[in-house]
Parts: structure tokens; sequence; C-alpha cells
């Protein structure tokens, strides 16, 4: 059958749903994926982020996890829980706090050895392009050459370094149920709010049937939805959220206007760019244009100048020539006087050519005209 049960994305909720060891055990054991037969809550387990900006909150837990061959070991466990979008640096401040705390020391450890650290991270909203609801994210040791180091590990010192991460994007969680993980987590899944009212959940208390655990976990869950107070809790969260929600639409509508201004800016600057760009070209083009401007007009001048010393020398040309020809005028007439002459002398024609050095049709001529 059908129930409604409270919403543990939730702040007030889940720390109520925390607070039971042995829902906590059930929880981090799926997310895990190991046998977890002890949990404890850590000093200052409870913890938000200053409500002047998106809320995160945490619970850090001690798991003591028995492992396959018996033995037992405890990690610690630092769970983180977001209803929106927020920034990772807040997510590794707390971790800085974690890996700074001396609490978190192994008590028997003589080289001073931390405990072996798991982050798990459930997001309120999805994580870029990853499809999957749940991502491990575990580390892997490499020699040089990119083999895989599997001798001597895990070792203590090692793992008081790293730590692996859990993500869970619990709007990627849709109703399917394949394993274990997916049953405890579907407590979370979103799509079954009731009716538009995000504080509470339909769920088919038939899918749990026969499931002790989820059974328990389902009780606590129907019991927050019919506490006041937690009511009353809920709706502050609500109202909460609902300012940063306001806050953050106008943050991003500011923030929005600013790029848009700064993208104009950009174009603009650009463009002052390319008509300094083009006025400079412009004004070489200029300079060019006027450098041969000069040069054409000194070319000018020059052919001007050679124009006239062609004209002059063409003049003096023509005067020299009408020189010549009066000379060969004065030269022709003289030496027809001469023949005429010679022949009034009674010379003949061939003698006067021949003491003329002349052809005898022309002394011919010569003497007729």
């Amino acid at each position: 059958m059908n129930m409604t049960i409270a919403n543990p994305i939730y702040d007030a909720v889940f720390k109520y749903l925390m607070e039971d060891e042995r829902i906590a055990r059930t929880i981090l054991s799926a997310l895990l994926k190991k046998n977890i037969v002890k949990v404890e809550v850590r000093p200052h387990e409870y913890a938000n982020d200053k409500r002047d900006t998106l809320s995160v909150f945490r619970i850090d837990f001690g798991a003591t996890v028995r492992e396959d061959d018996g033995t037992e070991r405890l990690i610690l466990v630092e769970l983180q829980k977001t209803w929106l979008e927020t920034e990772a640096l807040r997510f590794r401040q707390y971790l800085g706090v974690q890996y700074q705390d001396k609490r978190n020391i192994k008590e028997d450890s003589k080289d001073g050895n931390a405990l072996p650290m798991v982050a798990v991270y459930l997001l309120g909203h999805k994580v870029g392009e990853i499809e999957e609801p749940v991502l491990y994210v575990n580390h892997r040791s490499y020699d040089y050459d990119g083999k895989e180091v599997k001798k001597g590990l895990p070792n203590p010192f090692v793992d008081s370094l790293t730590h692996d991460s859990i993500i869970v994007q619990i709007p990627r969680l849709h109703g399917q149920i394949n394993n274990r993980l997916d049953k405890v987590l579907s407590i979370f899944d979103q799509t079954r709010m009731v009716n538009g009212n995000q504080q509470m959940l339909a769920i088919d208390d038939r899918t749990y049937a026969g499931d002790d655990e989820m059974q328990h976990i389902l009780r606590r869950l129907l019991a927050a939805a019919s506490d006041a107070d937690m009511r009353m809790d809920m709706n502050v969260e609500d109202e909460y959220f609902s300012v940063i929600e306001k806050r953050d639409t106008e943050i991003l509508l500011k923030a929005k206007q600013i790029a848009q201004q700064k993208v104009f800016i950009k174009e603009q600057e650009n463009l002052i760019r390319q008509n300094k760009a083009e006025l400079e070209q412009n004004k070489a083009e200029l300079e060019q244009n006027k450098a041969e401007l000069e040069q054409n007009k000194a070319e000018l001048e020059q052919n001007k100048a050679e124009l006239e010393q062609n004209k002059a020398e063409l003049e003096q040309n023509k005067a020299e020539l009408e020189q010549n020809k009066a000379e060969l005028e004065q030269k022709d007439l003289s030496l027809k006087k001469a023949v005429q002459a010679f022949r009034s002398a009674g010379m003949s024609i061939e003698a006067i050519a021949a003491t003329l050095n002349m052809q005898p049709e022309k002394i011919e001529k010569m003497a007729t005209e």
C-alpha cells in the first residue's frame, strides 16, 4: 500500500534519520558495499554552512567495517549533503578540516597514521553530463610506466594521504531498483514527490516487503512526516531556500547582465582596436601616397627640365641645320659657278667631272642651269 513519508533531502529529516544507528549502518553499508557492524557519530557531527550561502549539511561517522576474512577496521566516513549546486571548494574545505583533526589519528598508530577516509556526497543537483546516479571514485597507485602497483598496498601511510569518494546524484534516481544500493537510495527519489509538495514522498511499501531494515527506515520517515516540529523545521528550510533561490535568481540575472555588458564592452574594444588599426593603415597609405606624389612631382619636374633641354637642343639642331643648308646652298652655288666658268673656258664635261671628282651628268646639269 502507498504511504506518505517525510522527504529525507531536508536537513532536519536527514539528521533525524541518521541519528538512528541502525539506519546509519544500513545506508552506509549499502553505499560502501561493506559489512558495517558499528557506526559512531563523530564529535561536531552535525554542521551546516553559514546560512548566508547555500546549505551544506555534514555528518562525520566512525564506521567499523568487518572484512571478508573476519578482521575489523575503523574508517572515517565524511558524509555531506546539499540541496542545490555549490562550489567544490566548500567540500574541500570540510575535508581539509578532517585531515587536520588530530582525533582522526589511529589510537594504536606509532607512526601517526590517520584513519582511512571515505567522502560521501549526496547531491541535490546533477553533475555535468554524468548519467550514473552513483559514482565511485577510488584511488589507485601506479609506477612511472603507468603499471598499477599492488604489492604492499593497502598501506596505512598511503591511505592517510588519499581517500575514496562516493558521489550520489539524487536527481538521477528514477525508481529503478536493481541492487541493494538502489533500494536504499530509493527513499531519496524526488520523482515520488506528493502532488508537488516536496516535503513528502509517496512510497509503495510493498516494494520493501520482507526487508526489515528498509521497513525500519520507512517507519522512521513516517514518524517524521507526522511530527509537528519536524514539519515546522521543513517549512523553515523551504522559506530559507525560497529566499536563497530568489536571491540566486537575482544574482544570476545580474551576472547575466554583467556578462552581456562585458561582451558588449569587449566588442566595442575590438571595434575600437579595429578602427584604430584601419586608421593607422589609412595613415600609412596616405603617407605612402604622399611620398609617391612627391616622387611623381619630382619626376615631372625632371621630365619638364629634360623636355626643355630637348627643346633647346632641337632649336640648336634646327639652327645648325639651317646653317648647314645655307652653307650647302652656298657651296652648290660656288660649285655651279666654277662649272660654268670651266665650260666658258672650253673644258669638256668629262674634264670638269674629272677635275672636280663628280659625275658627268651632274656637271652637265650644273652647266645648263
